[in-house]
């Protein structure tokens, strides 16, 4: 197992070289790119936005003392879902999941409950969380170890609950069970925070070092380890980058730059340093690294912004290294996606709470499918949810084909809408 001493006293050495300081301070050419659509990437992302409103509506839900939610209490909620349709609406889309019914005393009020179904794989979701907790664990702990103050507010968590993984009230089953990983704070703003108690050396090992300690990548990791070399990010350009003189020598420029691991104290590198631009790059491939579906929203990296240590216009580095990050507009929000993470439209290592809401999704399709047939007409649980992978896998696999496939125009459409994103930064 790869020691997080060795990798720190090996960046030191590399950052003391003096042919690191000066890197520092020269500047690499830099090619203007031009955004690119990846078609695969925000079928995926147009497809989650509506899994996630139903998990985060089954949540609410389930949270409700009445063990149902009325018309009236759900009515500015379309906005905080990231829908493009009213909450009413969309939950009468899913018959599968959501069970409408008049309100016992006013009958023209709308009230909503879970079906058995519904039921079922939330029983399901919480095994995942019991299961796999001590994953859970190490992940929220990764993620305050790359925090300055080792502290994240609860309401910058609380939206990153679902892309972390996390328990819906992961604020009160989890972080009270382990003292000796967290604790409650105030921040300096006043708000609730959490704390980590104490530093895990063995944690402080990014994705990007994992994923280079075995395999082909052996030999060139223990250089690395020996301060001899650096490690380089993992490529995937769009379909023209990869061939043009001037982005090959711009990016094997950057990949010469040493690697400053995220979870490595960085204030005494130059802020305005080409090398300090790949520490930022470098935590935000981590950060996403941690996310199960290796994506999320600009929004809520925005919020944690300062104590990641990354630049305020920090979006332009989506765009800037195309080979690395998906900076996609779908659904009328920003969404940031980690490109190593797919292949073919599909995620490379699935987490198993990814697959089970990949049934939930399952189970939306089914009941937007006998929508207006009376719920009658909708297959029972067994049925629903045998051989899940059978029944939509092949479909799937024919619309991620159609997607890769392309003239290499799609390449240059909407470049004008990223920015004018950027001028909102």
């Amino acid at each position: 197992m790869f020691k997080a001493k060795n990798f720190v006293s090996s960046t030191k050495k590399l950052l003391t070289h003096p042919q690191i300081e000066h890197q520092q301070l020269r500047g690499i050419v830099k090619v203007r790119l031009k955004w690119v659509k990846n078609r695969s990437l925000d079928h995926v992302i147009d497809t989650e936005t509506d899994l996630k409103a139903a998990c985060l509506l089954k949540d609410a839900i389930k949270r409700s003392p009445t063990g149902f939610l009325t018309a009236k209490s759900f009515v500015d909620w379309q906005k905080l879902l990231g829908l493009t349709v009213p909450v009413l609406r969309f939950l009468r889309r899913y018959p599968t999941l959501f069970e409408e019914f008049p309100h016992v005393l006013y009958a023209n009020l709308p009230c909503f409950q879970l079906t058995g179904i519904a039921l079922l794989l939330d029983s399901q979701e919480q095994s995942i969380h019991q299961a796999h907790e001590n994953d859970t664990l190490e992940r929220l702990s990764r993620v305050l170890m790359m925090m300055k103050s080792r502290t994240a507010p609860l309401q910058s968590l609380h939206p990153l609950k679902w892309d972390l993984g996390l328990p819906d009230n992961f604020e009160k089953v989890l972080i009270p069970k382990y003292p000796d990983h967290f604790s409650f704070v105030k921040a300096p703003t006043g708000v609730a925070a959490v704390r980590l108690v104490q530093w895990r050396e063995e944690f402080a090992v990014s994705a990007l070092e994992r994923s280079n300690e075995g395999g082909e990548m052996g030999d060139e990791y223990r250089q690395f380890k020996r301060g001899q070399t650096t490690l380089a990010f993992p490529m995937n350009f769009p379909r023209g980058y990869g061939a043009q003189k001037k982005v090959r020598a711009w990016m094997e420029e950057f990949q010469k730059l040493p690697y400053i691991s995220p979870y490595e104290d960085s204030r005494h590198i130059d802020p305005n340093s080409e090398l300090m631009e790949k520490r930022a790059v470098g935590v935000l491939h981590e950060f996403l690294s941690l996310t199960i579906h290796k994506k999320t929203k600009r929004n809520y990296l925005r919020s944690l912004r300062e104590e990641l240590n990354v630049p305020h216009k920090f979006t332009r580095l989506f765009t800037r290294y195309p080979g690395i990050f998906y900076l996609s507009l779908k659904c009328k929000t920003t969404t940031v996606a980690l490109k190593e993470g797919y292949r073919r439209g599909k995620l490379v290592n699935p987490h198993p709470l990814v697959l089970l809401r990949e049934k939930f999704y399952h189970v939306m399709r089914t009941g937007l499918l006998y929508r207006g047939k009376g719920v009658n007409l909708i297959p029972q649980e067994d049925i629903l949810l045998k051989d899940l992978e059978n029944r939509v896998e092949g479909k799937e696999e024919e619309e991620t084909e159609e997607e890769e496939i392309g003239t290499g125009d799609e390449y240059y459409e909407e470049t004008s809408d990223v920015e004018d994103e950027f001028s909102k930064e």
